[in-house]
């Protein structure tokens, strides 16, 4: 199978030559950039890393280094970053570790007092910052710019930070998605932006120079409670908006995306879940139905949802809502087992991520314990069908290069395994 044909498979539970693999597909199955550059390193890759999503600092992945991995997705995202400005015009910057890196043009930053790296909507340094990094830190916190709230003059329409989009984007992504189609076999991995219902990344408005309605994440959590007529009014403006999107979209891509990216908001924590059930299927679940609906009827595009933490209890509601993809199974959350959430969900839903813990496993694990977590995990959610090999979310800065190598070098054995033993498929 071409890499192309390989995911399309898992995704739509059909049995492939052998696991997919992703890496840096989208902003949360990717690479820090310093852990990048050691990757690149190890395998003798020359050229700096560019930084293509500042607000995590994360690098971005070549067609070299997939290649050399065998990495089976491809990226179609904005040209737009985190922080509202292009990645463009690469220029020399170096990280606190001393990694040295290409960042976009509007990369404009300045140094406090204290050794913190603060960061600007749209590269514009005239107005307050939206991102700061800590000294010695691999990656930026949003800062929360909230106006101060008058409740009787609170606009929904002023915590919708999507607009229609324009003809040089859809442009942009006609011309981009027709390059990766005919000139590689990758899977394209769509990443819009517009129908992550209430992302908590997204809330403080990074990449608005003059944030208004709640950008306090504390007090956007608590409207979700006290204020849930404006939230669901902020989701319904949202929603039409992107909806109209997706249609011109589609017109402009077609069927050549395989998977689009439609929520990133968090729903777990390490122990439970942030909202009830109820809540769920009250509050955003109409909304992601709505945007799953319309894909699935007007595209072949397979539906993905990021989430972190412990949601096994929403797992049937993500399904009923129509995703056909979970991910970054966050397999050291409570309840969320692998031999439980295959056994379980494995027949309706697909496994994007969970290849090995990020947290304690991938960075301070043995290279032999990586490994056999590794093949285990493999053996558990590859079985079958209706998995892409993974981590439980990115791969963070100060991450052993050997202990990534470790990763793959398990990944190669088990589907060399895979490919040599067709009872493997079933194990």
């Amino acid at each position: 199978m071409t890499s192309r044909e390989r995911v399309r498979a898992v995704i739509s539970h059909r049995t492939p030559d052998r696991i997919p693999v992703d890496l840096g597909g989208s902003p949360v199955t990717g690479i820090s950039a310093s852990a990048l550059a050691k990757l690149r390193a190890a395998f003798g890759l020359k050229g700096p890393v560019r930084v293509d999503e500042p607000f995590q600092m994360l690098g971005m992945v070549e067609d070299d280094l997939r290649e050399v991995i065998g990495i089976d997705t491809a990226p179609l995202a904005s040209p737009y970053n985190f922080f509202g400005y292009t990645n463009d015009g690469w220029k020399p910057w170096r990280l606190f570790d001393g990694t040295r890196v290409l960042v976009p043009d509007k990369f404009n930053t300045r140094e406090e007092p204290d050794g913190s790296i603060l960061m600007y909507p749209c590269g514009d340094t005239t107005v307050p910052p939206s991102g700061r990094m800590p000294k010695g830190g691999y990656y930026f916190d949003a800062i929360v710019r909230q106006p101060p709230l008058d409740e009787s003059r609170l606009d929904p329409r002023d915590n919708v930070d999507i607009m229609p989009i324009s003809d040089e984007l859809l442009e942009y992504y006609n011309r981009e998605s027709e390059r990766l189609y005919r000139t590689t076999d990758y899977s394209i991995f769509a990443n819009f932006g517009w129908t992550s219902f209430g992302d908590i990344a997204v809330v403080p408005g990074p990449s608005i120079k003059q944030p208004k309605g709640i950008r306090d994440i504390e007090e956007w959590y608590i409207s979700t409670v006290v204020r849930r007529p404006y939230i669901r009014q902020v989701f319904e403006i949202q929603c039409e908006i992107a909806l109209a999107n997706l249609e011109k979209v589609r017109e402009a891509v077609g069927n050549r995306v395989d998977v689009i990216f439609v929520s990133g908001t968090d729903f777990g924590t390490q122990n439970s879940q942030f909202i009830s059930g109820t809540t769920y299927r009250e509050l955003y679940m109409p909304f992601h139905k709505k945007v799953n609906d319309w894909i699935h009827s007007h595209t072949t595009w397979k539906t993905f949802i990021h989430t972190c933490g412990a949601v096994e209890p929403l797992i049937p509601l993500f399904i009923e809502a129509g995703f056909d993809i979970l991910n970054p199974v966050q397999i050291s959350a409570s309840g969320m087992s692998p031999e439980l959430l295959k056994k379980k969900y494995g027949h309706a839903i697909a496994f994007w991520g969970g290849g090995i813990d990020t947290q304690k496993t991938l960075p301070f694990g043995s290279p032999q314990e990586i490994m056999d977590e590794t093949k285990r995990n493999l053996s558990i959610f590859g079985s079958d069908t209706g998995y892409v090999f993974n981590t439980v979310h990115n791969i963070q800065a100060r991450t052993p290069v050997e202990n990534i190598l470790a990763m793959f070098q398990a990944v190669k054995e088990f589907n060399d395994g895979f490919e040599k033993d067709p009872s493997q498929k079933n194990s």
